[in-house]
């Protein structure tokens, strides 16, 4: 992608607690809640981090505003630019918003309605492409050599991993030390800001993904320590379709205890309970880590467990 993409070092812990440190005061602290219900039926005590609440309505609001506000002010005047099929771009179109400055988002044409709508609501520039990431990249080069605005990876770039992991280290704080903690992973930038934020906190966790049968890349890559594509995904799940990126996945192959996968059918149960049991309106990647909870159950009798609810952007009318 020309002057756009670069090999870049992976973020640690260090740069985690800076970005909570330059996130203070922007990002909302979400509450983590809890449910004897499910408790029960997960056989285990569970902590909801509730990103769902978080404002532009899930976790990516975290990365993009790290990344956003690390910007120097030149880079900052020239915009920001990201390719995204919801919510980095509109997490990435808020926090451009917030600091004054232009943005850019290409989205996929089969993006979900609702989210097209709030990027375009945040104030910045909508281009449409293709459904596939070849498009995506063409058009975001495309932009960037014509706007010149900083190009913002959703998950390869380390200021938008340190932001995620902002989530977990909150979690970390209110609930105490965890036995396990489970995020969803497609790109994979919250699942690697996860595994930071325990290693740097709390050593003894064991952090694993969650991920849908239908687009098990991520499963496959850390089975075979290699990167494999996402190809021809199958899943309900609309934010956890695109490929696990290189420098999460050199972070997952360190510290992640590994993936775990869940059928659709169990996803769409998990975001049924939580609306019914806690009241909580998520979007179906969200419920995967609480589905992988269900099934079996997965974690030991009576261990705490930490589940990430990445994001509530989704239509009432939504399966």
């Amino acid at each position: 992608m020309g002057g756009m993409e670069r090999d870049v070092d992976p973020p640690g812990f260090p740069e985690v607690e800076s970005a909570t440190r330059r996130l203070e005061g922007i990002v909302h602290r979400t509450p983590v809640l809890t449910s004897r219900t499910l408790d029960r039926m997960a056989g285990a005590r569970l902590f909801f981090k509730c990103e769902n609440f978080q404002r532009s309505g899930s976790f990516k609001f975290r990365g993009a505003c790290n990344a956003v506000f690390s910007l120097g002010r030149e880079e900052a005047a020239r915009g920001v630019l990201t390719h995204s099929s919801g919510n980095h771009g509109q997490a990435l179109a808020l926090a451009a918003r917030i600091r004054g400055i232009p943005a850019f988002v290409v989205m996929p044409e089969n993006a979900p309605g609702i989210k097209r709508e709030a990027v375009e609501g945040y104030g910045a520039r909508v281009v449409f492409c293709a459904p596939s990431l070849e498009a995506r990249e063409r058009e975001a080069s495309r932009l960037h050599e014509e706007t010149g605005a900083v190009f913002i990876h959703p998950y390869e770039d380390p200021r938008v991993i340190a932001g995620q992991g902002t989530a977990a280290l909150e979690l970390l704080e209110e609930a105490g030390d965890l036995d396990y903690l489970a995020a969803p992973v497609g790109g994979g930038g919250l699942l690697a800001g996860t595994c930071l934020a325990a290693r740097g906190r709390s050593p003894g966790t064991r952090v694993y993904g969650a991920e849908p049968e239908g687009a098990d890349d991520a499963f496959r890559s850390l089975r075979d320590g290699c990167l494999h594509p996402s190809i021809e995904p199958r899943t309900v799940c609309d934010g956890l379709l695109t490929s696990l990126g290189r420098t999460p996945f050199a972070i997952l192959k360190a510290c992640c205890a590994g993936i775990r996968l869940v059928g659709d059918e169990s996803i769409l149960r998990a975001r049924r309970l939580l609306g019914e049991r806690m009241k909580i309106l998520c979007e179906p990647s969200a419920a995967v880590p609480l589905a992988v909870a269900l099934e079996a159950p997965f974690f030991p009798e009576g261990a705490r467990v930490g589940i990430i609810l990445s994001g509530g952007n989704t239509s009432l009318d939504a399966r």
